[in-house]
């Protein structure tokens, strides 16, 4: 395994972070399973392990708790986790506003087991709650040695500049890393998130390197897709109907085919390629299984000549998304009819 710097934090963390997001009933509903899972990985060298509040609404963050209280290795990983997404049916019970955050993270540090979370990601923009609030809540939690860093996930590049310069002017904790998605078929952050967090000394962890299963040759042309599972859930990345998921079928066939000619998977293409960037600190992977784990740890001793890397810009180019929503986020601005007609 290798190791880099995240940020400018001066944390060392593994090229590969483990997603926990298949830990519970929204993948594998084994916990036995998981924490195998969670165990290989370690022993593989991977210090880095993401999960999130709203996997499995709690079951993730359970299993990642037992996992480490039985393995004795709670010192040496660097723990993640989220708050934001709905908690439950009270409205309050979501978001980032500060009462939301200080009984979130209570609850995370419950189920996890642990005294302190490393690094405390806020998993989506909150249109509702004003940033400063959001920082001084996270700052208060840093400071009671509850949360050691602050992080972000999914922002786009004016929330995260706006976030840096109002923890500066209000000398709040800032975030020193970020969550964006990134693969070969969703570049849409190499034209500014990227840059951006360069540009701040944030570290990167970029989430669905396989872009959902795309890229791991499980769709492609001619066959059908399986609706249980995440293509039910998130059926706008899936529906084959559409032409931004037929322009995704074309670019993995293409891919599929390079990554052949290279002797290498398609799976190892695909990771490899996320964290050939410069931008990028870590590339998280969730498998669902112990066969997917090991068909993916093996891409941290790949590296792409610069002819494979120019042919993968030919067949995506740098800084395009071929559908949209792999983006993972839309802003309220372009759901909200009302927010761009005047007097409605």
């Amino acid at each position: 395994m290798k190791y880099r710097h995240l940020g400018s934090t001066g944390i060392r963390v593994s090229q590969l972070c483990l997603g926990t997001l298949m830990f519970g009933s929204w993948g594998n509903r084994s916990a036995t399973d998981s924490i195998a899972i969670l165990n290989r990985a370690m022993e593989a060298g991977v210090n880095y392990i993401d999960t999130a509040d709203s996997y499995s609404r709690g079951e993730s963050e359970e299993i990642v708790g037992k996992a480490l209280a039985m393995s004795g290795r709670r010192d040496r990983v660097v723990l993640a986790t989220k708050v934001h997404s709905p908690m439950g049916a009270d409205p309050n019970s979501r978001g980032n506003s500060r009462r939301w955050i200080h009984q979130a993270v209570d609850n995370s540090l419950r189920r996890l087991g642990t005294d302190w979370i490393d690094i405390y990601q806020v998993h989506r923009p909150d249109p509702h709650t004003d940033i400063d609030e959001t920082l001084g809540a996270l700052t208060d939690l840093v400071r009671a040695g509850k949360i050691r860093y602050l992080g972000s996930s999914t922002f786009p590049a004016h929330h995260i500049v706006e976030a840096q310069w109002t923890a500066e002017r209000r000398h709040r904790e800032r975030f020193v890393c970020e969550q964006p998605p990134y693969s070969l078929l969703a570049r849409e952050i190499e034209a500014d998130v990227l840059p951006t967090c360069q540009k701040y000394g944030m570290g990167t962890a970029t989430w669905s390197p396989l872009a959902g299963g795309w890229l791991t040759g499980r769709y492609r042309k001619g066959q059908d897709i399986d609706t249980t599972g995440r293509a039910g859930r998130w059926a706008k990345r899936y529906d084959l109907s559409t032409e931004a998921n037929q322009r995704k079928l074309d670019a993995v066939e293409q891919l599929a085919h390079l990554a052949e000619e290279s002797g290498i998977s398609l799976i190892h293409l695909a990771l490899a390629f996320v964290t050939e960037h410069p931008g990028v600190t870590s590339a998280i992977i969730g498998p669902r299984t112990m066969e997917q784990l090991e068909s993916q740890l093996g891409a941290v001793n790949v590296r792409l000549t610069q002819d494979v890397l120019d042919r993968i810009d030919a067949i995506v180019p740098p800084g395009r998304t071929l559908n949209p929503e792999d983006g993972g986020w839309t802003p309220t601005e372009l759901t909200t009819a009302a927010l761009r007609r005047r007097g409605h």
